[in-house]
């Protein structure tokens, strides 16, 4: 394991979530202006619902932060139930203080896709840069949507979905088919994030952390790009950490 890369193993989703809703509070608090790129999906459903609850019932604000989203699906509205714009409305920006001006995610129904991956960049650089990216895990070790044999060198673009992918994300859309394409943050962009922190629950992603943590760093599996970032953490909860035998130590840095 690299000597930058810091990993807990916490007893249950709970506590995982709970752990990562610590982090953002504390950079939020150190910094009020910080810039987050965030993740969706199932995985970060427990710290959005801590972040938000801190918001109601501690005043916790977000109104000074800038946001950006990791990825969206190709073709979809922003007002389509299974895009990430309604996901992140329902689940956190529609919930807090969020300025919406400070708040973007890729436009997946934009006219010249390629064009809208060259302004979100921009959008980017012209925030000053990531202070701290929140990732997810999928099961090929995939994150955002930078499948397996995704550049480490890649930028905000147009991809094709993985099928393992698509079959995961099948149950979102009506009759089981989900987009073969999405725009996702690329392999470089993450990697310029100045901190970076990687979610894990579930046995179902063990292979993942294990291939990412454990093994060879390779385009093959993109988290294990995140080996060589100077400043990035993975919160594990036990299930997620079964693969990697007894080189984690449950609570603690490993």
């Amino acid at each position: 394991m690299s000597a930058s890369l810091r990993a807990r193993v916490l007893p249950d989703y709970g506590a995982m979530s709970a752990a990562a809703a610590d982090l953002v509070t504390a950079k939020l608090r150190e910094r009020p202006h910080a810039v987050f790129m965030v993740p969706t999906g199932t995985t970060p459903l427990g710290m959005y619902r801590r972040l938000v609850a801190r918001h109601e019932e501690d005043g916790l604000s977000f109104a000074l932060a800038t946001f950006f989203n990791l990825d969206e699906y190709m073709g979809l509205p922003p007002d389509h139930p299974a895009s990430y714009h309604v996901y992140m409305r329902e689940n956190f920006y529609g919930r807090v203080d969020v300025d919406p001006g400070k708040v973007h995610v890729p436009d997946g129904f934009a006219p010249d896709p390629e064009a809208d991956c060259g302004r979100y960049e921009k959008e980017i650089r012209a925030a000053g840069g990531v202070d701290l990216c929140v990732l997810g895990i999928g099961r090929n070790g995939h994150v955002g949507f930078n499948e397996p044999g995704a550049s480490f060198g890649s930028r905000t673009r147009v991809v094709r979905l993985a099928e393992s992918t698509r079959r995961v994300n099948a149950a979102d859309f009506e009759g089981g088919r989900a987009p073969e394409r999405a725009i996702s943050v690329g392999m470089r962009t993450i990697s310029d994030s100045r901190e970076v922190l990687l979610l894990a629950s579930g046995a179902n992603k063990a292979g993942a952390v294990a291939a990412a943590v454990g093994g060879g760093v390779s385009e093959e599996v993109p988290a294990s790009a995140l080996r060589h970032h100077p400043n990035v953490s993975f919160l594990l909860d036990r299930g997620a950490a079964s693969g990697l035998g007894g080189s984690m130590t449950e609570g603690r840095p490993a």
